[in-house]
């Protein structure tokens, strides 16, 4: 339904320039590509430009006025678009977007889950458990974005743009969606990208080494992760005991907050016990206050993956469910999919194959301790890092792996800008510390690698392919290359006759 721009300037008692009498709108964006006729385009200022100059474009493919800052408005003064003026565009852009799309009217049920690991995994077993339960849910993560049964786009961020995020919101709420489960990330959290969004209840899953390239150092990264759980942003929390930052978060926050914990020694409120490993499945126990117990099975590996299903029932309970009507929908298992995380892409046959999209030290060894319980033979890893990312990780990364596998092959994953050459001598490097190392194999070409790996396995090992994931795309220098390692992987094994 369309808003009136006078409505809106009165609303938030804006400043504006130029004729807005009449004008109605029916959308807001910050990308000029993505302007649909009735748009209000938002001008935001960046590192090296600000949003304003496409205001023009924006013009052209029917936005009917802009939203910026002072600096923005004298940049699209020549456009022709009416100017609604704010000091922070970023930080007027949540609420704005909220009255837009009326998204505060009749809300469903929002959960949102903050962490360095886990974000995604948390996020598609609240919505697989919450459909078990009879809900129409919807989705939004690194992966993907559901409405109910559909799949509506591949994401471009964890966490989309608040004007996107609420524009999402808008149309799962004309699809019934009665629950929403939104992976929130730092960089989320410090660009306010979350702004006009209350979660019903918020998660903390762990903390550990990455984006050091956005954050000083791991107290700010950490801050930007907190700040989740403060009022504004969430009414009740859960936090993961697993990590020391689970702690401080507790200390730190100023929600009411249950806490859970699969380590053992950690007085928590609700606790998870691994049942049973196995390549197909982890069985598992969760216990809360009064005795309280529920047992399921995950069609996943690790105990990472049963702590995030655990922390994904006490986040039910939070918002209302009755562990007891949880235990009956699960009772045979929680029925999710969880694309390129510790994904099989293999047969009955043969070496099993995993492909995941983890990308820190900290993913890497709860994966490798996954993968080396279910393994009766060799671990054989094939890895690659990130280019113009978080470079201080790539030496840990390296150390990890070979500590861990049997055979790591190191090779090329999304270079970006950056010299795969040197990434890949940043990785080996690491792996020449480690105390117990590997057998390596340098492969930069990603195709070759994973035949490799599968050349040398044999019946009983596992090659865990770490992270490409869900993703369908390589970065070179700026273009987007069609690549799946899930595709890749399953035509390597068939060519060698699994």
């Amino acid at each position: 339904m369309d808003r009136s721009l006078p409505g809106l300037v009165a609303e938030f008692g804006l400043e504006h320039s130029g004729s807005i009498d009449g004008l109605e709108i029916s959308g807001i964006t910050v990308r000029a590509s993505d302007v649909e006729p009735g748009d209000l385009f938002v001008g935001l200022p960046g590192v090296h430009t600000h949003g304003a100059q496409f205001a023009a474009d924006a013009r052209e493919r029917g936005a009917v006025a802009i939203l910026t800052d002072r600096a923005g408005a004298d940049l699209a003064a020549d456009s022709g678009l009416p100017a609604v003026v704010v000091e922070s565009p970023r930080a007027a852009l949540g609420d704005v977007s909220a009255w837009i799309y009326q998204t505060l009217e009749d809300p469903p049920l929002l959960f949102g889950i903050t962490g360095t690991n886990g974000k995604t995994s948390v996020a598609y077993l609240l919505e697989a458990i919450l459909r078990q339960l009879g809900l129409v849910v919807g989705l939004s993560s690194t992966a993907e974005r559901h409405i109910g049964e559909r799949l509506s786009v591949v994401s471009r961020l964890t966490t989309p743009e608040a004007s996107e995020l609420h524009a999402l919101l808008a149309r799962m709420r004309e699809s019934e969606v009665r629950a929403v489960a939104v992976e929130v990330s730092a960089q989320a959290l410090s660009q306010n990208r979350i702004g006009g969004i209350v979660f019903d209840v918020v998660s903390f899953t762990n903390l550990s080494h990455d984006h050091l390239d956005d954050y000083a150092d791991m107290e700010q990264y950490f801050a930007a992760k907190l700040a989740l759980f403060e009022p504004e942003h969430g009414r009740r929390g859960v936090v993961s005991l697993d990590t020391e930052w689970g702690h401080r978060v507790v200390d730190g926050c100023r929600i009411p907050v249950t806490t859970i914990a699969t380590v053992e020694g950690v007085d928590a409120e609700w606790r998870v016990e691994i049942l049973d490993r196995r390549a197909e499945a982890t069985a598992f126990r969760i216990t809360g206050p009064e005795g309280r117990k529920l047992e399921t099975s995950i069609p996943l590996i690790g105990w990472h993956m049963a702590a995030n299903a655990g922390l994904a029932i006490v986040m039910l309970v939070e918002a209302g469910f009755e562990l007891e009507a949880i235990g009956h929908a699960v009772q045979d298992g929680i029925d999710v999919y969880l694309p390129g995380r510790t994904e099989r892409v293999s047969g009955d046959s043969g070496p099993t194959v995993f492909v995941d999209y983890g990308h820190s030290p900290d993913a890497f060894i709860n994966t490798l301790d996954a993968v080396r319980a279910v393994t009766a033979g060799r671990v054989i890893m094939v890895f690659g890092a990130d280019g113009d990312r978080d470079a201080s990780k790539r030496l840990e990364m390296g150390r990890v792996a070979s500590e861990n596998a049997d055979i790591v092959i190191v090779t090329d994953y999304q270079p970006r800008f950056e010299n795969p050459e040197s990434i890949r001598k940043a990785l080996i490097e690491g792996t020449l510390r480690a105390e117990n190392q590997a057998e390596l194999h340098e492969v930069g070409v990603p195709e070759q690698a994973i035949r490799l790996a599968v050349d040398m396995a044999q019946e009983g090992d596992t090659i865990l392919w770490a992270g490409p994931g869900h993703e369908d795309y390589r970065d070179i220098d700026g273009v987007r290359i069609p690549f799946s390692a899930r595709a890749e992987a399953r035509a390597a094994l068939r060519e060698a006759g699994w």
